[in-house]
């Protein structure tokens, strides 16, 4: 079984797609984190529409997002790699171009404007995997995702901290903020787009299979689904148990969100490291149980009220980022494994189709749970993250040979 036992900084980036691709990843994430949280305050604030009408514009992106999945799956398929991830970019780009040309009032240019960023955001998971695929093999290439999500989240961090300081401006400080997220992503896509990346039909790696069908991956789609939340409970969740139950502090929602970047930060890929001494679909099947078990441990945590309940969520919360850490290290890396070279697109944008699904679901799940009690938002995602992993680790199609790819 290959394991990592090391972790080489210069390895790591050229299994990353090489310096200029790994600086167009932080770019990219900084433009996003400038303005993605705040793209809601934006068309409130800078547009004057109404907040149900800038909501249904960006749910409708988001859609859209997906619906185009199947064809940029097609499109890796054909051998583009660095193409589609500098189009993710650039798509992205023009959306917020769109953004600052629209006039107040106006939502159809708004609703054009949340389309193209749902389709640039949606597109460029898969897009990056299939490039990290390419260049990198084997346990290498996990460690590669993980150090791209690692970097992706310190750029995100980074961003949205700079967008919350400057939020004091009002309407003009968000309009510098997106022509910034414009620059960024125009310099990412040229990054991106330099790097000349394509897969060679007839080259597979080693171990793959150079031909055969996609695998169906029924259960493993289903469970993404559900595993998915656990990416908003820091962001929706908490805050909604912490404010509105616990009538804690502004700041605990917060502090457990800057906690979470800065654990995914450092801990994403010498976490994903060390679990490659294990099968995949192990690893996916235990973050599962973690996820249940932090579940679990803020049902109880929620119990205690008074003056408890705030730090003790708080606390619950570092196990709940590890589950988080354990599942994005081996979610996309057991995808890669399982398909074959020929298809790998195609598998990809049907993972990231479960993702999308999972992200756009969850918000209005969680919201609908929380006001019947504790024990119905997080018994509830309990229960359903445990047959989760218990489907992981039933399904038998297309096993990705305890790990030694």
């Amino acid at each position: 079984m290959e394991t990592v036992t090391t972790i080489r900084p210069r390895a790591l980036v050229r299994a990353c797609g090489g310096p200029r691709y790994a600086v167009a990843l932080a770019v990219d994430a900084l433009g996003t984190g400038l303005l993605r949280p705040f793209l809601l305050l934006y068309g409130v604030m800078v547009l004057r529409l109404s907040a149900p009408a800038t909501g249904v514009a960006m749910t409708a992106g988001i859609v859209v997002g997906l619906v185009c999945m199947p064809a940029v799956g097609r499109w890796l398929d054909r051998g583009a790699r660095s193409t589609v991830v500098a189009a993710s970019m650039l798509v992205r780009a023009l959306g917020v171009a769109l953004l600052l040309a629209t006039p107040a009032g106006q939502a159809g240019p708004f609703a054009a404007a949340a389309l193209l960023l749902g389709v640039g955001n949606q597109a460029w998971p898969a897009a990056h995997a299939a490039l990290v695929a390419t260049v990198a093999h084997g346990r290498e290439r996990d460690t590669a995702l993980a150090a791209g999500r690692a970097l992706r989240n310190a750029g995100l961090g980074v961003g949205a901290l700079l967008a919350t300081a400057c939020l004091a401006g009002g309407a003009t400080a968000l309009r510098a903020m997106a022509v910034a997220t414009a620059i960024a992503y125009l310099t990412a896509a040229a990054l991106a787009g330099s790097v000349r990346l394509r897969a060679r039909p007839a080259v597979t790696a080693a171990g793959d299979a150079a031909g055969g069908p996609a695998p169906r991956m029924r259960g493993l789609l289903a469970a993404n689904v559900v595993y998915v939340f656990c990416l908003n409970v820091p962001e929706i969740a908490l805050p909604l148990v912490l404010v509105t139950q616990l009538h804690a502090s502004p700041v605990w929602p917060a502090a457990v969100f800057v906690a979470n970047t800065v654990l995914v930060v450092t801990l994403q890929v010498p976490v994903t490291a060390l679990m490659s001494r294990f099968p995949r679909r192990h690893v996916l099947a235990l973050a599962g149980v973690v996820l249940a078990v932090s579940y679990l441990g803020f049902l109880a945590a929620t119990s205690l009220g008074g003056g408890w309940g705030a730090p003790a969520v708080a606390a619950v919360s570092v196990v709940c980022t590890l589950g988080e850490i354990v599942y994005a290290g081996s979610a996309t890396a057991l995808v890669t494994a399982l398909a074959p070279a020929h298809v790998l697109g195609r598998v990809l944008a049907r993972f990231e189709l479960s993702t999308g699904f999972g992200l756009a679901v969850s918000p209005a799940v969680i919201t609908a749970l929380a006001p019947h009690g504790p024990t119905a938002l997080w018994g509830g995602l309990a229960g359903a993250t445990l047959l989760s992993a218990s489907a992981v680790a039933a399904e038998k199609d297309g096993d990705d040979h305890l790990g030694r790819r």
